[in-house]
């Protein structure tokens, strides 16, 4: 996807999971974060060394991923 310049995804940096560039910071652990009620302003404080665009663009990178296949959940 074009625009995420700070993501990055590579075999040697935390298994192959998509990272923020140069930080073994992944995405799965900041949208967690968001998904368990975090702010973004908490995260950032919890991590001085992301940006507020780190954050941004490990969410639309997980919202890429989320819509580029069809998963099925269980009803509830």
């Amino acid at each position: 996807m074009e625009g995420l310049d700070r993501i990055m995804q590579t075999p040697v940096t935390m298994g192959g999971k998509a990272c923020i560039c140069g930080m073994r910071v992944t995405v799965g652990m900041i949208v967690g974060q968001i998904g368990a009620g975090r702010s973004i302003e908490e995260i950032l404080a919890d991590y001085p060394y992301l940006d507020r665009e780190d954050v941004l663009q490990a969410l639309r990178y997980a919202a890429w991923r989320a819509e580029d296949r069809e998963i099925t959940l269980p009803n509830g």
